[in-house]
Formats: structure tokens, sequence, C-alpha cells
């Protein structure tokens, strides 16, 4: 199939939607009408775009977990705990994985499991199996806006559900919920099957009903250039603005290095505004997510708090409109909603401490103007290769390796980019595969891995970013070889 970054006729669009609703049994609960007024009736504080564009107007960083279980009462009950304990400012509801690969039946097993057990067997909230009612039970019950979260290549039934159920933020993307979370999902149909999520979304919005849509920024979270996540979620930025949607979220994941992290979030939201801009979309209201590190966390509860200390503080330093946070029980496996509850609170202290300071660290700017030269390499590559297309580009650069993320599953990724630190923690490429970077840009990351080479007196190797991968979990950033 071919792919194009054209608004879908509301025909096509209609045609399509017949087939996705009756997916599962719950379809036949969505009444677009009735859906509209539902939201419609959300006071303001329950709206998630509202909350962001007042956080962005005055300057503030709004803070948000990841939660989700199986079951609704016990979503209540885990979500009003962050909200009033944990003092979370935005909620989340994470999808189980069952929903993310459409294997609803075993997701309804779960649910039958998970009542007969009395715990959740499930990793997250099978919304569509939940049904509209069931969504609006979370929504009715909590003060607080909320978030769907997944990781879903084909998310059109779980958009149908959620919006109608009332949640007013919606996170993933074709290119963000494709290559790090599946094998073999062709990169054209899952930009296709995202484009009818946003155009969905766009529909609500042409109604009168604003709902934030946030392509996910950290990719596969560990080690990646700040240039390939930005691009990433620029060109999603982009796909999601043709179809209508007016409220966008970019976000980017915490790499270590404060002055790349800080100039990285301003430059993506910089460079979102401009390429925007450049398309014709100049009524998108474009805010930013910082993400707290993504990669393995040390097993002492103690350096586990550390890390996220450092995240909020460089959330704060960055001016992100909101951060995702991390709990100390990362390295453990599921946190309790304890610990979850305290990584809130650690954030905030971190962000109120910080709310009035600015980063001005001297090489601030070089680090801007390098993420700006790297991403605008990358789009304007996919621009080139799609003859003007984004969606048509985006699939080509993949294929080339034009766009390369590290580390990622799909069998469509190039996977031939290798990023590693440099000697000051800085996110670097030791070797560029396909990316479209100017001899002066390839220049640059060689000097600096080898600046790093001699301070460690040895060879610059794939060993680097072995031991990068693993530095943080062991209480460094960048992974140095043993004295």
């Amino acid at each position: 199939m071919t792919v194009q970054n054209k608004r879908i006729p509301d025909d096509q669009f209609n045609a399509i939607r017949e087939e996705v609703l009756k997916q599962w049994p719950t379809g036949a609960e969505v009444d677009l009408k009735e859906a509209i007024a539902f939201h419609k009736s959300l006071p303001d504080h329950k709206v998630f775009s509202k909350k962001l564009v007042d956080a962005k107007n005055r300057g503030i960083t709004l803070i948000q977990p990841r939660a989700g279980v199986a079951l609704i009462d016990a979503q209540i009950e885990l979500l009003t705990y962050l909200q009033d304990k944990g003092e979370a400012d935005l909620l989340p509801t994470t999808i189980d994985s069952y929903t993310r690969q459409n294997r609803y039946q075993e997701a309804e097993n779960g649910i039958r499991e998970s009542m007969k057990e009395g715990r959740s067997m499930l990793n997250g909230f099978p919304a569509v199996n939940h049904g509209i009612q069931g969504c609006r039970r979370l929504i009715n019950a909590l003060d607080t806006p909320i978030q769907v979260r997944h990781g879903t290549p084909d998310a059109r039934l779980l958009t149908e559900i959620a919006y109608a159920g009332g949640f007013t933020s919606y996170e993933g993307g074709g290119i963000s919920y494709n290559l790090p979370y599946a094998k073999n999902a062709p990169m054209e149909k899952t930009i296709a099957d995202w484009q009818y999520v946003d155009r969905l979304t766009g529909i609500y919005e042409e109604a009168g009903v604003p709902i934030n849509r946030e392509p996910y920024g950290p990719l596969t979270g560990t080690l990646v250039p700040p240039c390939i996540s930005n691009a990433v979620a620029i060109i999603e930025a982009l796909l999601a603005a043709e179809q209508g949607v007016r409220n966008i979220t970019v976000g980017y994941g915490q790499c270590g290095n404060l002055v790349q992290d800080v100039a990285a979030i301003r430059v993506l939201e910089e460079l979102t505004n401009e390429y925007l801009e450049k398309g014709g979309y100049r009524d998108v209201c474009v805010t930013t997510v910082f993400h707290q590190w993504m990669g393995g966390f040390p097993m002492d509860e103690a350096k586990a708090f550390g890390v996220i200390s450092w995240g909020s503080a460089t959330a704060a330093l960055s001016k992100a409109t909101k951060v995702i946070v991390k709990t100390p029980h990362e390295a453990m496996g599921v946190p309790t909603m304890e610990a979850n509850a305290e990584g809130l609170r650690c954030t905030k202290q971190v962000i109120s401490m910080l709310a009035d300071q600015v980063c001005t660290a001297a090489n601030l700017e070089e680090e801007k103007e390098m993420i700006r030269m790297e991403t605008r390499c990358i789009v304007d590559k996919c621009f080139e290769l799609g003859e003007g297309d984004i969606a048509e580009g985006t699939v080509r650069a993949v294929m080339c390796g034009a766009v390369d993320i590290p580390f990622a599953p799909s069998r469509f990724n190039a996977g031939r980019m290798l990023p590693a630190r440099d000697n000051d923690g800085a996110i670097r490429i030791l070797d560029m595969g396909n990316l479209p970077f100017t001899p002066e840009i390839k220049a640059y990351h060689r000097a600096k891995i080898e600046e790093r080479a001699r301070a460690e007196k040895r060879n610059a190797s794939f060993q680097m970013v072995t031991d990068d991968v693993y530095a943080i979990s062991k209480g460094r950033l960048v992974g140095r070889p043993k004295a």
C-alpha cells in the first residue's frame, strides 16, 4: 500500500470506521454526537489540553506518572491515590499488552482472571473491553485530566472507545508506536492507521472538543540521539496536523547530560513550530513533555531517587510543559502505588525548588545548534525522499536508514546507527549508518567520540555502547572501563 500526508476524505474515513467499530462488541456503543456532548459537559480542570496550555502560559512544569491495572475499581483507587497522595497534576491510564496487540478476547480473559484472583492479572487497563461506560467511570471519579498511554501499532478501536469514554489526551504515533514496539508492522500501514486516529481527533476538534495528541518521545528509551527522537516527533506532529489535530505535545527522553537534554527539549519545541509553520499549520498549540530516564535503574532505592531527582531537575531547567515521572522501584518490576507516589512527590519538590532558575550553560547554544542541524538533515531528507510528502518520505527514509532508531525490534528498521556517549556524557553517534548528515556533522561526532577514547585509553568501539547501556544502573552516566 502507499500512504500520503493528505487528510482522509470523509467517505473513506466513514467506510474504514464502520469496519473498525466491528472489531469488538463495545465498538457498537460509540455514538459520536453523544460522545461530543459528554466532552462538552466536562469542566475545564478535567480537560488535558486546557491544563497544558495554562501551564505553558504560566511557564510551569506539570508532573504525570504511568499507571494501569485490569479492573475499573482498582484503577480508580490507583489514580485517586496518585492524584491525592502523589500530587499528580495529570494522570495516565496505561493500556495492557493484549489490547495493544488487538487481542481483545485474551484481554477479556485477563479481566475474568483478575476478578477471580483479586489482583490485576494484566499489565494495564483493557479500555476496549471495559467499553465507554467503564472509561467514563474513571473520568467521572477523578478531578484531574487523564491520558491514554499504550504502545499500539493499530490503535483505531482503542481511540474510538477512549474518546467516546471521555479521555482528553492520547499518546502515540505511526512511527513511535511501530519501530520501538513491533517486529513485523509495515511503516506504511501504521502511518495510515494513525492517520485514522488523528483524523478522528480532528473531527472532535472541529466539533469544539479539544483533544491533546502526544507522539511517544523516548522511542527505544536508551541512548537515542536527540536528533532522532526530535525528527520522529516533528514528523508525527506534521502528520497529525494534516488530519486536523490542533493540540500536540512533542516529547523527548532523558539522555543524562544536562546541557544536551535542556538543548534538546528547547530545540524540539522550536523546530516543531518551525516545520508546522512551513507546512501551513498555523493554529496548532505545541507543548513539550520530558520523560525521566527510560533505561536501567539502580537496584538501590536511594540511588534510584537520585536518578529521578536528576530527571526532575532537567525537566524544570528545560521548561518542559510536563514531565513523565519514574519510581524508585523501576529495577524491581511493577511499582507499588506508594512508590509511584513517592516518585511524584520527589519530582514535584525538585521542580518547585528550580521553578525560577534558568539554565545558562556557556555551551548550551552550541548544543542547540548541533541538534537543530542534525534534526533538519533528517526531516528534510524525509521530505526529499517523498518528493514533498512527509508520509511517503518517512516510509522510504526508514527503509534506507535515513531514519534509524537504535535497538528497535522492527525488522523494517535499518539498525545500523550506533550511539555512544562522549567524554561529558552527551549522546553522540559512533556508527552513522545511513543517517543523512553533512561531513561537518559527521566529523563533529567522530571528534567527540575520539576525545572520550583518548581519555579512557581505549579504541572507540561497540564495547563503549554496551558499557553505556548499563552505566546508569551501575551508578554512573558514562560507561567507563574499570580502573
